[in-house]
């Protein structure tokens, strides 16, 4: 019943992206949709891309085996985007690039910039990319018993199929759907675990009970304050230099539809967290023994409900966990895409489509190859990297005129690489103990202010390497954009 659930969320993304095919004609329908996407189906289209496996099963399982210290992470993913709104979305949209890259290049007026801004593009497309793929092997493995490569290499060539199809419009439908799929997936079995839980007299209620499900099964992590506050830090900052979020900005038609998108994400969003918070909670009532595993949410119907409806339900829930996979491995592959054949292939809808492939190659041969951790905590090293490398690139180049080429290189460099250090450590060593854990797994408390501080210092040291059109570029980050900024009279258009 599982498998014939994951076949039919299959078959409905690649009909659903189908569709793309016959709207998506031209270079920037396949990178922006043609920057005609409204507010709510972009916002629908973002929280189904936004929602990987790490908020689908990641967060309850942390729940389950941390306690609650773990709800940091959903209010994190979803606070990241009110930062997001305050700081960054209009003027991104404004600046009319298509990427990242882009918008490096034309804020510093650099080459150099910019290929070191695609690089990180490309590496933290492939980290977030990877638990993706690993959490498709661990599900299908667990409903089908088939081999762990399998589940990854079935989600790779659907999203391979429908971003080949249709590129960023074709992506837009996909998602969108996917993410209701998600939000009706955990929210229609939690129901029956709830009746469940009130049929057995709704235990963990006491008091006793209460701070016997908040402290950590077994042994928690060290250095806790730290690791939390870090956490919280590449959240909430990590989120505005997550490429295939960030990308989303440029459908939109202009900056007040991009800040509208911005608050409906955040009822999505909230919306959505409330759900595996409760499967965490009731997995530490039903399943203490799946502690330290991504499993719960799949394994709460059969052990609370049972019976052909326990079965309907964990159909139902499967199928919700392989529209996170494809709908956030479909954006990180449109994002990583976008940039390999912008930097590397010279452009256009042929280079967009050899781009594709690339870049779902590697991050399935890592997935395949690298030490399997937490879902969640792969996830939020890609939020660290992002966070000690855009973030900054991001607030002080939209916001801080005397930024110069090579102070933001020295930011890049500094915060990124230490954070991307840090995540080689994490995933290919390991596991390390004491301080160097903390510090490892959870690098942005250091990072993210190294990446400002140098940033900052270099440039105030390199006062001649500001671009020269740098007046200009910020009056086109921050004017209304029902003005003409072409005419010297500056008169409102029409």
């Amino acid at each position: 019943m599982s498998l014939a659930a994951v076949v039919v969320v299959m078959l409905a993304a690649v009909l659903i992206g189908a569709f793309g095919i016959r709207v998506s004609r031209t270079t920037s329908d396949f990178y922006v949709a043609s920057r005609t996407v409204s507010p709510l189906w972009n916002a629908s289209a973002i929280g189904g891309e936004y929602l990987s496996a790490a908020s689908f099963l990641g967060i309850a399982g942390l729940i389950l085996t941390f306690g609650i210290d773990m709800l940091w992470l959903p209010v994190g993913w979803t606070g990241g985007y009110l930062v997001l709104l305050v700081l960054v979305s209009a003027p991104l949209r404004r600046s009319g690039a298509y990427t990242l890259p882009d918008f490096a290049e034309a804020r510093l007026e650099s080459m150099t910039v910019r290929r070191t801004a695609s690089v990180l593009v490309v590496l933290i497309g492939w980290l977030y990319l990877m638990p993706q793929f690993q959490s498709a092997g661990l599900v299908l493995r667990t409903i089908t018993g088939a081999p762990i490569w399998a589940g990854g290499l079935l989600v790779a060539v659907v999203v391979a199929v429908n971003v080949l199809s249709g590129g960023m419009r074709s992506i837009t439908f996909v998602q969108a759907f996917q993410y209701w799929l998600k939000l009706t997936a955990l929210a229609v079995p939690l129901i029956f675990l709830l009746l469940a839980w009130q049929r057995d007299g709704s235990p963990g209620l006491n008091p006793l009970d209460a701070v016997t499900w908040q402290a950590p099964l077994g042994s928690g992590k060290e250095y806790g304050l730290y690791s939390t506050y870090s956490l919280i830090l590449a959240t909430f900052l990590g989120t505005m230099g997550l490429p295939h979020v960030l990308v989303r900005f440029y459908t939109n038609p202009d900056g007040r539809a991009a800040r509208r998108t911005t608050l409906v994400v955040l009822t999505l969003l909230g919306a959505f967290y409330l759900l595996p918070a409760a499967y965490g909670w009731l997995g530490r009532l039903y399943a203490p023994d799946l502690a330290r595993t991504d499993a719960v949410v799949l394994a709460l119907p059969g052990i609370m409900v049972g019976g052909t409806l326990g079965d309907l339900l964990t159909a139902l829930v499967t199928a919700g966990a392989f529209a996170a996979f494809l709908s956030t491995s479909s954006g990180l592959t449109v994002s990583v895409a976008g940039v390999i054949a912008q930097d590397l292939l010279g452009g256009g809808v042929r280079s967009f489509r050899i781009a594709t492939l690339m870049a779902v190659a590697v991050p399935l041969g890592l997935a395949l190859q690298a030490r399997s951790l937490p879902v969640a905590d792969v996830v939020g090293l890609a939020f660290a990297v992002a966070a000690s490398s855009f973030c900054p690139l991001l607030v002080l180049g939209i916001w801080w005129r005397r930024l110069t080429t090579t102070g933001a290189l020295a930011g890049l460099y500094a915060g990124g690489g230490l954070a991307c250090c840090a995540v080689l450590a994490t995933i290919i060593g390991g596991p390390y103990d004491g301080l160097i854990n903390a510090l490892l797994a959870q690098p942005a408390a250091i990072t993210v202010p190294v990446a400002f501080t140098v940033m900052v210092a270099v440039s105030f040291l390199t006062p001649h390497r500001v671009p020269a059109g740098v007046a200009r570029t910020m009056v086109r980050l921050h004017t209304p954009e029902n003005l003409d900024l072409d005419r010297g009279d500056w008169r409102p258009r029409g």
